[in-house]
């Protein structure tokens, strides 16, 4: 894929080695007869292959907490590597919108403004120009001198949506669970700004638990199940399924089965 600006996750297979469990007494000690329990190997991801095409807006990981999502976007954007397969993407190209990153709670709004845009690559002088902007969007002016400890979540969201995407459209976005800020008339404004950066023309990859904003923002969507890829295809036909299982599931439960 060299120098274009697409997404290629090729049989990719992540694992963790967790110790084994050691005794917590003198008498668990005994009983396993001074045995040193093996390290466990634990897989949060198996076998995954898909592609989002250069200038793709309708590529997307979705699926219930646990299904390997995070690690995915973490192998995406570079910060790990698989234990097996490959992800062909240049990292330099890829923006990972992620919300409150690096908020320091007894650091005030402005002093995490200048933090958490230095973790997103940021430097003092595009926060500098960026910062009313930021603020009037976010709508905390009034707020930025005190401490975010002293936030409600709705106000912690805002500001991190605000500075996540207080910048042109990048080549490669990543969406994480970014559309789930705030109230319904900031959530309205939230997806305005990400429709702007999408049609700026990035290959995109937007991640979510709600089949809502699946269905509303994408064209395409990909179900990852206990780090597996279930299904691949339309958004209604994925969305679908899903609430299928999870019918199933709450019918189980129902019957006591």
């Amino acid at each position: 894929m060299g120098g274009e600006t697409g997404i290629r996750v090729e049989d990719v297979t992540m694992e963790f080695r967790r110790a084994g469990e050691e005794p917590g007494s003198l008498k668990e000690l005994l009983v396993s007869g001074w045995r040193k329990r093996r390290p466990q190997t634990f897989r949060v991801l198996d076998r995954v292959s898909f592609t989002v095409e250069p200038g793709e807006v309708d590529g997307h990981a979705w699926g219930p907490t646990g299904s390997g999502k995070s690690h995915l976007l973490k192998l995406i954007a570079g910060v790990l590597a698989p234990t097996a397969g490959r992800v062909v993407v240049d990292h330099s190209r890829v923006q990972l919108l992620t919300l409150g990153t690096g908020f320091d709670p007894e650091l005030t709004g402005r002093e995490n403004l200048y933090l958490g845009g230095a973790i997103l690559g940021y430097t003092k002088e595009h926060i500098d120009r960026k910062y009313r902007e930021i603020v009037a969007f976010a709508e905390l002016e009034g707020f930025l001198e005190e401490k975010v400890r002293s936030y409600s979540s709705g106000m912690v969201s805002r500001l991190g949506f605000a500075l996540a995407t207080a910048r042109d459209a990048p080549e490669i976005l990543i969406l994480d669970e970014v559309l789930s800020v705030g109230d319904m008339f900031f959530r309205e404004k939230s997806e305005a700004r990400i429709q702007e950066m999408i049609h700026g023309g990035s290959t995109v990859l937007l991640v979510s638990h709600a089949p809502g904003v699946i269905r509303k923002n994408c064209t395409r969507a990909l179900w990852l199940d206990r780090g597996r890829l279930r299904k691949l295809g339309s958004p209604e036909e994925v969305c679908a399924a899903y609430e299928q299982q999870g019918r199933g599931k709450s019918k189980d439960l129902a019957l006591g089965r």
